[in-house]
């Protein structure tokens, strides 16, 4: 029997129990042995629960124990969940977790001390939650040149964009909506703004160039500017806005963003709604593939926890060397990448083709201004242009 630990008692730490209790022989059968939880890791007491007898409130009585060869953390954050999962590893425990804020910061040392132990970390659930991504990158795409990878890694704000496509609906209104429902925090900040997205985009890179991407070296846009004015004219041109987490092969490396996009409806991910997640990845042999499912959530998300889990026993005694050196990656800037650009303004025709040259109007009965879609060009070329235009009212990327 293989005997675990969960760090946080919360939502995905207790989906975890719950999905080893409700498919215990299943998972039993795939792991080879049965999977049990021998401790909980929370500062909280839990009276009443059926579990209320593994918790403890001191790490070292995990890390101490030998009969322990997983410890699984659902904590979140970077401190106190790096200290612990070092001092598992250092330990000889096999660590597993779904906390894309310590992969992105401090992955890159996580998997040092394992690889230097014979150990697996695991975070198959750090990215797009239930949708399988990490393995598949690491694994099966290896004989592939990866060019891009596009995702929509935030169930919150897509679910937001869904809303004010769906309903003409104001972003205040949509992010009152979206916290009633329980889909974004009080504070909403990580998710409105793109950091959460970043993030994940950042792990993905790193599992993709093999180093060490610094999440807060990407260029990083949210949806707080976004307007229902502007999916107005998204739907005039039978386009969809959806914030996007960007990694694209450029000329000096691997360019990365995070921003809203408006997308054709022949692009992969124009048809994702809700709090779904996809990603996105076109590789030189393989072509294009896209993975989609339940981005977000308690049992989706624990359900690739255990997966993880599963794996690790599978294979105990083989540290599956998954990860990236701590090498730090050398990003190329964003600007280097080509777009088409939609821009609102207040100017006139004339004012506008003096800047841009030929450029394609949109109409969405909007008096005021007038709005435009640019040539294709790359990101210093338009940032340029834009400098020389008054009267900018707003300006998306187009893809």
């Amino acid at each position: 029997m293989a005997k675990i630990a969960v760090l946080g008692y919360g939502t995905i730490g207790s989906g975890v129990a719950e999905v080893l209790r409700v498919n215990h022989d299943l998972i039993a059968e795939k792991a080879g042995e049965e999977i049990e939880i021998k401790y909980i890791l929370d500062l909280r007491d839990f009276p009443g629960d059926p579990l209320e007898d593994k918790v403890v409130h001191d790490f070292d009585v995990i890390a101490n124990d030998p009969e322990v060869s997983v410890v699984v953390e659902a904590m979140g954050g970077v401190e106190p969940a790096f200290t612990f999962a070092k001092q598992a590893l250092l330990a000889g425990k096999h660590f597993a977790t779904s906390n894309k804020a310590l992969i992105a910061a401090r992955g890159a040392d996580l998997f040092e001390i394992a690889n230097e132990k014979g150990l697996n970390v695991m975070f198959e659930a750090s990215v797009g939650g239930g949708i399988p991504i990490i393995r598949p990158i690491f694994s099966s795409l290896t004989a592939d040149d990866i060019l891009e990878i596009s995702g929509i890694l935030n169930g919150t704000t897509n679910y937001m964009m869904t809303k004010m496509a769906e309903e003409g609906s104001d972003f205040d209104d949509v992010l009152k909506d979206a916290q009633q429902k329980g889909y974004a925090e009080a504070d909403p900040t990580a998710d409105i703004e793109g950091h959460d997205a970043c993030r994940k985009i950042a792990i993905l890179t790193s599992l993709v160039c093999g180093k060490q991407v610094d999440f807060e070296e990407i260029h990083t846009e949210g949806i707080t500017h976004i307007s229902a004015t502007d999916i107005q004219y998204a739907k005039a041109m039978g386009r969809a806005i959806k914030l996007l987490a960007m990694s694209r092969k450029a000329e000096h490396g691997y360019a990365a963003m995070v921003a809203p996009f408006m997308l054709k409806s022949s692009h992969p991910l124009f048809s994702v709604k809700d709090v779904f997640n996809a990603v996105f990845v076109n590789g030189n042999v393989l072509g294009e593939a896209m993975f989609y499912g339940a981005g977000a959530g308690k049992l989706p998300t624990a359900s690739a926890v255990v997966a993880d889990v599963v794996d690790i026993v599978r294979h105990k005694g083989a540290g599956n060397q998954m990860g990236w050196s701590k090498e730090k990656a050398v990003l190329a800037d964003e600007k280097e990448l080509s777009f088409a650009y939609f821009v609102r303004t207040t100017v006139d025709q004339a004012a506008v083709e003096k800047v841009f040259g030929e450029v394609e109007y949109v109409s969405a009965g909007i008096e005021g201004e007038i709005a435009f879609v640019t040539p294709v060009m790359d990101g210093a070329a338009f940032a340029a242009a834009l400098d020389q235009l008054d009267g900018v009212l707003q300006c998306i990327r187009m893809d």
